[in-house]
């Protein structure tokens, strides 16, 4: 097994552009959120079945809250952990390329959920989302450590929303 790479934390990115590359994919997602659920929470939403462990409706936007502050943090430390040359660079541009993904597919599940009323093709989108965050993790891992620790609660989070996912396609 090979240590992991630290690399230095010298982009060359001017830091506001790497607040802004940071903050507007996330921001974007949680516009796209919002947006998708507002009408659906007390109409469709609510008319649903759900499992016993599913939160009250206050605890989703409070956690999405910490959790999207958390992705934008985790993501402009990797974007200030861009390696100016050398084999490590292709690995970085393959760690920025998953978060992405999984960035895409965050704001992708809440339309095909909430807008589209397709609680089993939301299930698939919520694992794959799971599955690129995990991923994301473990690329991210290798230029900040920190990085990859921030998205740690996110792949927590999601892995309880594809079981919520699940539930709630088996109950209704």
């Amino acid at each position: 097994m090979t240590a992991a790479i630290q690399v230095p934390g010298i982009s060359p990115l001017p830091r506001w552009l790497r607040l802004a590359a940071a903050i507007l994919p996330v921001a974007a997602t949680a516009a796209i959120g919002s947006v998708a659920t507002r009408a659906e929470i007390p109409g469709w939403y609510a008319s649903l079945n759900k499992p016993v462990f599913n939160p009250p409706n206050w605890v989703f936007p409070v956690a999405w809250t910490i959790l999207y502050t958390m992705i934008a943090v985790a993501l402009w430390r990797l974007l200030g952990a861009m390696p100016r040359t050398g084999p490590s660079r292709e690995g970085w541009w393959l760690a920025l390329a998953a978060f992405l993904v999984q960035i895409a597919l965050n704001a992708a599940w809440t339309p095909v959920f909430f807008t589209a009323h397709a609680i089993g093709a939301g299930l698939i989108v919520v694992a794959l989302l799971l599955v690129m965050v995990l991923w994301t993790i473990r690329l991210t891992w290798r230029f900040d450590r920190l990085a990859g620790w921030l998205l740690v609660p996110y792949a927590a989070w999601v892995a309880f929303a594809t079981l919520l996912n699940a539930a709630i396609l088996r109950m209704n």
